[in-house]
């Protein structure tokens, strides 16, 4: 089968194997030219030299085991070759994985082939999957580029568990790091984003970050290892593709070494941001709470802090909120309680003197019936029921969980439910109606634990706020023969 392939073999090349002995006859007609020519070549007569540096790079920075399973992406391109290759020479056992996408029509089915075919060459295992990346994209209403990531990521950890692979091993080099840097640089971001692509990421590795693009050319050429070219790498719908393109070609226009001083730099912040993990962990200990309820923030505790802006950003960037939008945040620490802010999974909420994070995914609009021959209900709460005579005056219990009413006014079946936009009842002890939302902030209940909050309904009347008061309507009276009583366990 044929395919459209980049192999970068020359005349040139040839000379690898002559060395010297072919060079030095005509260094004194092309001396310049030639000592150029030799320096270049000299890079690939030893062809060791690339695989050592991987493998100093893996030694340094990486966990790997010599007995490590390893799932290798391969696309086909230039990188995934190199990566399956190189790993092989290492002595590692891989499995090739490849992904279609179906964003490229004919060159999808091109490089899957390819991929095929050069994982039989290498001696590996091949799976593969296809997507309807399109579909995804829209119904998760995310990037095309980020619906691939996710799509990939998520089958990559499925098929490592399912094969009992060690690591999942991807093939982004040292450009990618640097334009992954500049990425976060124009979005926005932290110090950890200013530090490019981590080699190790959960069970993520990328063994390849020590090496440019162009070495992984040279590398190819020399074992003579063809590879597939993306065509949508040259164009400009993707942020990435701009960026090397246009903005590093534009940079290295200024200073041709861009790329490694980029590189040193993100080195440097990398010892930095070890050093700042380590003072934000020690604030955040004091200034985010974690209980088996609720998760929040306490804002006086936060502002006493060294940078507390810088705090703020490091503790809500764990849950998906943007750099963007901490300046909205931080604003809002003063201001009234109820400003609400979302990430992708979280909420975060302006409650008085904390902000509360809690999970997007609020509990359905549902209710659950109580009807008169039940001895209790498990969902949504704990609830036991018993009907008691009052003949003998029974004591009513001091307790808030446990709610009393006269049975003869209760219309059954009983609903449970939450609260909802217009309540009002009648709190025991009061003659008048009363909105629900002014009790809930007469007693500083926060966003979330209005929430949480259960109510029981008699037909139209609310007639117990569940742990709090029941309704003034239904309570026991000296003439009541028959008490409904409810114990809350929740």
């Amino acid at each position: 089968m044929a395919y459209e392939v980049k192999c970068t073999f020359s005349f040139f090349r040839l000379l690898t194997f002559a060395g010297n002995a072919i060079i030095a006859p005509f260094a004194f007609i092309y001396r310049e030219k030639v000592v150029r020519l030799y320096t270049n070549l000299s890079f690939l007569m030893d062809k060791e030299k690339i695989v050592k540096t991987v493998k100093s790079y893996i030694s340094e920075n990486i966990p790997l085991s010599g007995t490590d399973k390893i799932l290798v992406g391969l696309s086909g391109g230039a990188d995934s070759v190199s990566l399956l290759d190189i790993l092989l020479q290492l002595g590692y056992d891989c499995i090739a994985c490849h992904c279609n996408f179906q964003l490229r029509g004919n060159e999808a089915v091109r490089d899957r082939n390819f991929a095929y075919e050069m994982a039989q060459k290498l001696g590996v295992a091949f799976y593969e999957t296809v997507f309807d990346t399109n579909k995804y994209a829209a119904e998760k209403k995310v990037s095309i580029e980020m619906a691939c990531r996710e799509l990939r990521y998520e089958w990559f950890e499925k098929l490592r568990c399912e094969l009992e692979a060690r690591w999942i091993a991807v093939a982004h080099h040292r450009d990618d790091s640097v334009e992954t840097m500049l990425m976060n640089l124009i979005r926005g971001t932290g110090i950890t984003g200013l530090c490019g692509i981590q080699p190790v990421y959960g069970r993520v590795i990328r063994p390849l970050l020590s090496l440019s693009r162009k070495d992984i050319e040279d590398y190819l050429a020399f074992r003579q290892l063809p590879y597939v070219v993306d065509s949508t790498n040259r164009e400009d719908n993707y942020t990435r593709n701009k960026i090397r393109l246009h903005v590093l070609p534009l940079l290295q226009s200024v200073n041709p070494a861009v790329p490694e001083t980029i590189v040193r730099t993100m080195n440097h912040l990398k010892e930095v941001a070890t050093v700042y993990r380590h003072s934000i962990a020690e604030q955040k200990n004091k200034v985010l709470i974690k209980t088996e309820e609720e998760t929040y923030i306490k804002i006086e505790e936060l502002l006493q802090q060294p940078s507390p802006k810088a705090l703020l950003f490091e503790m809500v960037r764990e849950y998906g909120f943007l750099s963007s939008q901490v300046d909205d945040i931080w604003e809002s620490l003063e201001a009234h309680s109820g400003k609400e802010f979302l990430s992708t999974d979280y909420r975060l909420i302006k409650d008085r003197n904390r902000m509360i994070l809690t999970s997007k995914k609020k509990e359905a609009d549902v209710s659950f019936e109580i009807t008169e021959n039940m001895s209790g209900i498990n969902v949504p709460v704990v609830l036991k029921f018993a009907f008691v005579s009052n003949e003998e005056h029974y004591e009513i219990p001091r307790d808030r969980n446990i709610a009393c009413f006269d049975a003869a006014k209760l219309k059954f079946p009983l609903i449970v439910r939450h609260w909802k936009k217009g309540d009002r009842f009648t709190p025991f002890g009061m003659k008048g109606s009363k909105k629900l939302s002014d009790y809930f902030n007469d007693h500083k209940y926060s966003s979330i634990d209005k929430e949480k909050a259960w109510l029981l309904c008699s037909g139209d009347e609310i007639i117990w706020l569940m742990g709090e008061r029941i309704s003034e309507k239904v309570r026991v009276k000296c003439e009541t023969k028959l008490i409904f009583q409810i114990i809350c366990e929740k």
